[in-house]
């Protein structure tokens, strides 16, 4: 029976995926001035917002587990399995972005990068919590998760910075699609439906991912647990 509903949910973000290319890719109405690569945006900002979302989770997990590390370690570790997992899907997510960006600046704007405060911020952001997974993948010793904490917390004030960024300073890129003033948002309605389950789409993916690490990290825990046990108990 669980593997059945494992197999649902599945099968139901893959035909939302699915949904969601159809509606940016034959519904969405070609956009005046840009023509067909700005469907692009319909991947480039849902994954944008989407990273700021995980790294999010993975900011309150990390300072979860700092409160509770010596308080409630079981409580600690379930909060360090949710920090390292988020971390994870939101690199995926900023990946995504940081792909997509560049092929849609190329034909937009001529280049494919360029210094402005967007896009640095958001490289830094990228570079932030590579280093962090790097971290958590190679050092070791009973401090790594209490580092690695602290790193996530402090990736994790770029991501307001990230999305200030062309508020605060001129930059290349665009101005904000929603809430940059009295001219901002999607009016058409047809293209606000497929940016819409776009995000829905992503956000599914996302999540479905963030669950499945989480759940392998938790037993790579145990397994840990018992491995430090059994070495003890030799000894």
């Amino acid at each position: 029976m669980k593997r059945l509903l494992l197999l649902l949910a599945f099968a139901g973000v893959v035909a939302l995926m699915a949904w969601g290319f159809n509606q940016a890719i034959f519904v969405a109405p070609t956009e005046a001035t840009m023509g067909d690569v700005q469907r692009i945006f319909y991947y480039h900002v849902p994954n944008a917002m989407l990273s700021f979302l995980f790294f999010a989770i993975s900011f309150v997990a990390s300072i979860l587990f700092l409160a509770w590390k010596n308080s409630a370690p079981e409580r600690a570790q379930a909060a360090d399995a949710w920090a390292l997992a988020s971390a994870e899907v939101g690199v995926v997510f900023c990946s995504v972005v940081l792909i997509t960006g560049p092929l849609w600046a190329r034909p937009v704007w001529g280049i494919w990068w360029t210094w402005d405060a967007r896009l640095t911020t958001t490289l830094i952001l990228w570079l932030i919590y590579v280093s962090y997974l790097l971290l958590r993948r190679f050092a070791e010793g009973a401090q790594m998760q209490t580092l690695a904490a602290v790193l996530s917390i402090f990736g994790a004030l770029d991501v307001p910075i990230v999305y200030m960024a062309n508020r605060w300073w001129r930059t290349q890129h665009p101005a904000p699609v929603f809430g940059g003033g009295p001219d901002s948002g999607i009016k058409d309605p047809t293209m606000l439906a497929a940016f819409g389950w776009n995000v829905l789409a992503w956000a599914a993916w996302g999540l479905m991912l963030l669950a499945f690490r989480v759940h392998v990290e938790r037993r790579q825990q145990r397994i840990r647990h018992h491995q430090t046990v059994a070495a003890l108990a030799g000894k």
